[in-house]
């Protein structure tokens, strides 16, 4: 592609496309294959999310939907629609927090770790298939290095943000 666009458009800035089409790519693979998984063990990608963020808590597995917001690094709209989904399916709880009249608070259920426990190590032992074509080192280097470019390029657009691939 690059070469191409060097012989049709000389001087056209295509280096980046030996970075950024992998990375879409491997996103829309990745994205894909766990959307197949999830879809296997009957969750989806949000609702995961949120039971892994309570989770990763620690007990008593509760968070304010302020925290869930901010750990899950979406709005609060869909802190909001997350949590009572899965308070319709059993998974968590939601109650009013001590001190500050508007603050909620949501548990995980005993239904909800079941499911995050058999869960998670699904979607986690995929990725680490995945990935197993890099040696060790390899993926530490790609963890640095790529760890460097989000945080650059989230610097160079203001944007801290993070989404599911293809949300905004």
């Amino acid at each position: 592609m690059v070469a191409a666009w060097e012989r049709e458009r000389p001087g056209t800035p295509a280096t980046s496309i030996g970075i950024v089409t992998p990375i879409w790519q491997l996103a829309k693979l990745f994205g894909d294959d766990r959307r197949r998984v999830l879809a296997r063990a009957g969750v989806d990608a949000a609702t995961l999310d949120l039971l892994s963020v309570l989770r990763r808590s620690g007990t008593p597995y509760t968070l304010s939907t302020r925290e869930l917001g901010r750990r899950s690094m979406v709005t609060a709209g869909a802190v909001s629609q997350r949590v009572a989904r899965a308070e319709r399916e059993g998974l968590v709880t939601r109650r009013p927090g001590e001190g500050r009249p508007r603050t909620v608070l949501v548990t995980l259920t005993e239904a909800g770790h079941t499911l995050v426990e058999a869960t998670v190590d699904q979607v986690l032992g995929r990725e680490v298939d995945l990935v197993s074509g890099l040696t060790s080192d390899q993926q530490s280097r790609l963890t640095e290095l790529l760890g460097v470019l989000l945080d650059d390029v989230q610097h160079r657009l203001g944007d801290d943000r993070m989404t599911q691939v293809g949300e905004s």
